[in-house]
């Protein structure tokens, strides 16, 4: 199957990242996976949820957004809606979820770390580039913390990455853009770790329910994926 990019059908698309974008926070990235980009950014401030007061243990949490001008028609910014948009929320819960399992929030005492994720431009898979990219950025943070005596020990346990496999007219690629993406007839986001370890795993048969066997493919492919992001950085 001929890619409207070019690509193979195991190939993701290039990545390129850009660390300390930003200035004024502990950590941050601009990730751009082929034409989406999204900027992450890693904060840390003290006081935790009423939940884990006088635990002696932080917290981690993330906010996800698209801004107005990311697609082809602009969307409302969600500072002008009354309630957060049901996707919107989906994804910072995963974002916040998938890194909770592979950090030691014991580390930082009461803290809570924010991880932002703007997206700037969407071309499909925004979701998986706000996870790799918040993956890094949540290192060169780590690094900071360090050298200014806030962590008391190791922060990040395992590194993670996220990737996208759908099926395409019968095919399955990997690392879908938009024009895929609405095509699909299968797609699921993979969260796994370096080793390929599985974290989390989103996704629908949107037309008809699929055999075992195609998504024990997809999920070779999606691990395939995570050792080509890895290599890159």
């Amino acid at each position: 199957m001929l890619r409207n990019d070019g690509r193979a059908v195991d190939q993701i698309r290039p990545i390129k990242l850009t660390p300390n974008f930003i200035e004024y926070t502990s950590g941050s990235v601009l990730i751009e996976l082929g034409k989406t980009k999204v900027l992450c950014a890693v904060s840390l401030n003290s006081g935790v949820p009423s939940f884990l007061k006088g635990q002696g243990t932080g917290w981690l949490t993330a906010e996800y957004a698209m801004l107005p001008a990311a697609t082809h028609q602009r969307n409302q910014r969600d500072a002008n809606v009354t309630k957060r948009p049901g996707r919107t929320v989906e994804i910072s819960r995963l974002i916040g979820r998938v890194f909770r399992s592979v950090v030691n929030l014991s580390m930082i005492g009461e803290y809570t770390i924010t991880i932002d994720c703007d997206v700037i431009q969407a071309d499909g898979g925004t979701r998986t580039a706000a996870i790799i990219g918040a993956g890094y950025a949540l290192k060169l943070a780590q690094e900071v913390w360090h050298q200014k005596g806030l962590l008391k020990g190791k922060l990040i346990i395992d590194e993670i990455a996220a990737i996208s496999v759908g099926m395409v007219q019968g095919v399955n690629l990997l690392d879908l853009n938009y024009l895929e993406d609405n095509q699909a007839q299968v797609d699921f986001n993979f969260v796994l770790t370096k080793a390929g370890q599985l974290i989390e795993v989103q996704g629908t048969a949107e037309q008809a329910p699929i055999e075992w066997s195609d998504f024990e493919r997809m999920r070779v492919l999606a691990q395939l994926g995570v050792v080509q992001i890895f290599s890159q950085f």
